[in-house]
């Protein structure tokens, strides 16, 4: 059961990415709740929910700060917890729908990173522009006379449409894995899996079917394609390459040497090729497989 929040509060003035994902992680369970800014301790007792500032850590009692002597403890691999990660121990299942699959990919590859930053714990500098990074952009720079608050409040809102996307990509490849895991199993052979629909499958056909040499599934455009499986993620090894004749070749040519009258293509790569039709693609498996 959700508890009932009307105030969360956090600190006033500069704001980091920590303290603006907390507040729009928790604005997509409590969309009512007013935000306070500030430093003052008595206003702060008084708010459901403090973020990033108080110096107390005590997720019953709603406290999520960490800036106090010692911090607020890491995760195994040695990050220390920022605002966002102490709220996210607590809130992030709600907030991904009680999915604790997705809850963990988020916190994975969005909250830890945030994390990371805010308490410096990086190997060497970090290059390009981050997300930590853009969101501090929103605060006003020395020669602005800005509102802070009011830079709070949009940065708080494009953090909002990044969690949601995170959220809906971590939600897509949980979706993803089942759907792979069912073509797995229901595979005539287990060394070609048929997908009905294009569907991410390199890393769970990797971790879950040592068999499988190629992929069939239907193009966006309605044709099929076959692709080969690596070796592992990032390689260019394949298990098992396409008959070595098909390389480069499309149109007649390739329709020629593999006596498929609908063939389209294969990759000079030899690692992805087509035809119009399903059977044609199911076909060129099997030929590739005798080869």
């Amino acid at each position: 059961m959700t508890d009932i929040i009307q105030v969360i509060a956090t600190h006033n003035g500069n704001f980091h990415a920590d303290d603006v994902f907390a507040v729009a992680a928790l604005k997509h369970l409590f969309p009512s709740a007013e935000l306070i800014r500030t430093r003052d301790l008595d206003v702060l007792a008084k708010a459901d929910i403090v973020l990033d500032v108080g110096g107390v850590y005590d997720a019953d009692k709603g406290r999520f700060d960490h800036h106090q002597r010692g911090g607020a403890g890491a995760r195994e691999n040695g990050i220390p917890f920022s605002s966002f990660g102490l709220m996210w121990q607590k809130y992030g299942l709600q907030i991904c729908g009680n999915d604790q699959e997705i809850a963990d990919a988020v916190d994975k590859n969005l909250v830890t990173t945030i994390d990371a930053i805010d308490c410096g714990h990086v190997d060497g500098p970090i290059t390009g522009v981050s997300l930590s990074q853009t969101i501090s952009m929103f605060n006003p720079t020395w020669e602005e006379h800005g509102d802070y608050d009011a830079c709070f409040e949009e940065a708080v809102t494009f953090a909002s449409r990044v969690l949601a996307r995170f959220i809906a990509a971590a939600r897509g490849d949980v979706n993803a894995k089942n759907i792979v895991i069912e073509a797995i199993e229901n595979a005539a052979d287990p060394r070609v899996i048929v997908l009905e629909q294009f569907t991410p499958w390199k890393t769970t056909v990797l971790n879950t079917s040592p068999d499988a040499l190629f992929m069939i599934y239907p193009a966006q455009t309605g044709e099929w394609r076959i692709q080969t499986v690596p070796v592992e993620l990032g390689s260019f090894e394949d298990r098992k390459k396409l008959p070595a004749p098909w390389a480069g070749l499309s149109g007649k040519e390739l329709q020629d040497v593999t006596g498929l009258e609908d063939a389209m293509f294969c990759h000079n790569g030899m690692f992805i090729a087509g035809c119009k039709s399903f059977e044609s693609t199911m076909r060129m498996a099997e030929l590739a497989l005798e080869n």
